[in-house]
């Protein structure tokens, strides 16, 4: 199985490093047209021109672009993403402090995401040509058409503030102190015998996730119904039919594990962009992961955070897609004789 996955796997790394490069470059190019001057930011208030163009030579803007891009990129292959501007302090050791959270946020929401579609996708196609199923597909609609920013309000004032049962600020408690570790919260805290940093990381993130997590679990239902359709109409079933088998056994042992197939591969992209989509939670729930950094990036101008906040999502949506498609062959057999 393994000598068949691994060339085509192989190749998709390969394809997602030039897509990273493209990336990176537009990325570099957009952000140097803007109007705003590095160097003058670098330096204090009160420095002369003369210090400011000292400065912007140190810092090789003085130079083509190109150059500039192949200068940033060479530093950046040596783990040197820069200094940020605002924060006077290291854009990698920023990035890395940050990037956890929100790994941790987007892993459980897209968790919240995939049980709620699943389910509900099975339920869809069980129900299918009851009023149960029009409720429920009037339902999914109605998901689909609810923005997780107004989930994540709706939320605060309904849990957070008229019946405060949740935190809806921040990573832990006030009186509680992060353990050194990796920076996942809820890892870090199990390895250091914590259940109390624990459970307050949950409870932290029970309404970031839910608000995330349930605006992206109708698309996963209405596919998964679909490809339950379209399974159904296959010769396999109309034969375990013949054979006596049982419709649950039918729906469970041989339709889900072609029907999923596809949902599976929506699963991929859609965790890109839920992953995307926790910058405005962050935001919301004042949590403390890459897209509170990227806002307050942008609010500074600081163009190296900016930068590297920029490659960290594409990294980590290339990776999950690189992981999903993957799966993918794994699952499925076909794909690998191509």
């Amino acid at each position: 199985m393994m000598t068949g996955v691994l060339p085509l796997v192989g190749r998709r790394l390969v394809a997602s490093v030039f897509i990273l490069l493209i990336v990176s470059f537009l990325l570099f190019v957009v952000l140097h047209v803007l109007p705003v001057d590095p160097a003058a930011m670098s330096v204090p208030p009160n420095a002369t021109l003369a210090e400011i163009e000292a400065k912007r030579v140190e810092m090789g803007l003085d130079r083509p672009l190109y150059v500039q891009y192949g200068i940033w990129l060479g530093q950046v292959a040596h783990g040197d993403f820069g200094t940020s501007i605002h924060f006077r302090r290291g854009v990698l050791g920023l990035v890395m402090a940050t990037l956890p959270a929100t790994i941790e946020l987007a892993l459980l929401s897209m968790i919240v995401a995939t049980v709620l579609g699943l389910a509900g996708g099975l339920l869809l196609f069980h129900t299918r040509g009851t009023r149960t199923e029009k409720a429920i597909d009037f339902g999914s609609i109605l998901l689909l058409s609810t923005p997780e920013f107004l989930w994540a309000l709706f939320f605060i004032l309904m849990f957070g503030v008229a019946l405060p049962l949740l935190p809806f600020t921040g990573r832990l408690d006030p009186n509680m102190s992060l353990p050194a570790g990796t920076g996942f919260l809820l890892f870090d805290s199990l390895y250091a015998g914590r259940p109390d940093i624990f459970w307050s990381a949950v409870r932290h993130l029970i309404m970031p996730s839910l608000a995330l997590g349930i605006a992206f679990s109708p698309t996963i239902m209405r596919v998964l119904r679909s490809s339950f359709l379209d399974v159904y109409q296959e010769d396999y079933i109309h034969l375990a039919r013949l054979r006596g088998l049982s419709e649950r056994r039918i729906l469970l042992r041989h339709a889900l594990k072609n029907a999923i197939l596809p949902t599976l591969s929506l699963m991929g992209v859609q965790f890109g962009f839920l992953f995307g989509g926790t910058l405005l939670v962050e935001v919301i729930y004042s949590y403390p992961g890459l897209g509170n950094l990227m806002v307050d990036a942008v609010r500074n101008a600081d163009l190296p955070i900016i930068q590297a906040v920029g490659l960290a999502y594409c990294v980590v949506v290339l990776m999950i897609n690189t992981i999903v498609d993957s799966l993918y062959l794994v699952l499925n057999p076909k794909l690998r004789l191509r």
